[in-house]
């Protein structure tokens, strides 16, 4: 065995699919992105008038939560109106189960989206429906700010980074297959223009948010190539921005860093499966993700999610904690420049969680979620 991946066959037969997929990107890769960290798509999109979006209420928990923001949104009378849609798999011609149409429509139709959790099967003929959605949208930038909240008490204080990962390629391509029994290989895809674009999206974002430092994370010391054209297009990118700060660190190193003093770092960009474990990580320095929004940003619309699992084990027991996804529905008012709307129900949120009284299991408490839900429109309907 160990001859055949010493012979030339396997670099031939897999240099030419990369240059294939060199050549051919993924579909919208070549467009000039548009820098959507805080602006919308288009002003004209979100005026003062009433607008649609989409709400996906998910698996286990998810109807329950999605159910809360609702509520909280109508209690602080935000001009939105909801179209429901089930993502529920469907089972497409070449036998693999994707999205419905139906809801494919109404994420096009309305350009935003608000998605609860979303369980996937394990096993042959299941594609993950996240990363579809991903996909289906180009959805490029998967943003997740991770702050402390006073009153919710962690090893750590005063926690405020946030993670920029690109969205779409690296190891979630998708792109694997069996060279022969036993042997499985996985290709990790990364592109200038997939890379370039969330390096601009990172440096748009830090300055207008008015972020200090932007780190480039990577492993270009052992895949040179892939993370080494990653990195490039971060360090092209930071000669645009003079006015941020730019550096690049090791994987490892910023994992270590990041548990010993989270101060370290402002905002962080990186691939794909990177992103996906360093923002976990983050998440757990604040409380978990039942405490962390995220939104995902693209070239034409935008979903915010949160990004816990479906906990089926409490569905339908009004233990859930919609604090992750009520938080996404926040960055999501604040990317439709309702931001008025944000603040309140935001600092509703807040002071909920700091008063203590009506807390979830979760989080050290013993109320149900309906009692956390009504505490945070009782505090709306008195600001």
């Amino acid at each position: 065995m160990s001859g055949f991946f010493n012979g030339k066959n396997i670099n031939e037969l897999f240099s030419g699919l990369l240059r294939f997929l060199a050549k051919n990107p993924p579909k919208n890769s070549g467009r000039t992105a548009e820098i959507v960290s805080s602006k919308p798509i288009s002003s004209r999109l979100y005026s003062s008038e009433i607008k649609k979006c989409t709400l996906i209420p998910g698996d286990g928990i998810g109807p329950e939560i999605s159910a809360a923001v609702q509520q909280i949104f109508e209690s602080a009378k935000v001009p939105i109106e909801w179209e429901s849609v089930d993502v529920t798999p469907v089972r497409g011609p070449d036998g693999k189960f994707g999205i419905p149409q139906a809801a494919i429509d109404s994420v096009n139709r309305n350009k935003i989206g608000l998605k609860g959790p979303l369980m996937t099967p394990v096993g042959k003929g299941h594609r993950s429906l996240n990363l579809a959605l991903r996909k289906e949208f180009n959805l490029y930038a998967n943003v997740r700010p991770c702050r402390s909240l006073e009153g919710y008490k962690t090893l750590y204080d005063d926690v405020d980074v946030v993670t920029i990962r690109e969205n779409t390629e690296g190891e979630y391509s998708g792109i694997e297959h069996e060279i022969v029994d036993g042997v499985v290989q996985s290709i990790k895809l990364i592109t200038e223009d997939a890379s370039r674009r969330v390096a601009e999206f990172a440096f748009q974002y830090a300055k207008e948010n008015k972020r200090k430092k932007v780190t480039a994370v990577h492993k270009a010391n052992i895949m040179r190539m892939s993370d080494g054209l990653f990195l490039r297009c971060c360090r092209d990118m930071a000669k645009k921005y003079p006015d941020v700060k730019f550096e690049e660190r090791y994987l490892d190193t910023v994992c270590l860093n990041m548990v010993q003093d989270p101060s370290k770092y402002d905002v962080l960009v990186m691939p794909n499966l990177y992103g996906d474990i360093l923002s976990d990580m983050c998440a757990g320095l604040v409380g978990g993700l039942g405490l962390t929004p995220s939104g995902n940003i693209g070239l034409n619309g935008a979903l915010f999610e949160s990004v816990h699992g479906t906990a089926p084990d409490i569905a339908g027991q009004d233990k859930a904690n919609p604090t992750a996804l009520l938080l996404s529905a926040v960055m999501m008012l604040r990317y439709m420049q309702l931001t008025p709307y944000a603040d309140k129900i935001e600092r509703a949120c807040f002071e909920t969680i700091k008063e203590a009284k009506y807390l979830t299991g979760d989080l050290g408490g013993k109320a149900k979620c309906s009692e956390f839900t009504n505490e945070i429109c009782s505090k709306i309907s008195q600001s």
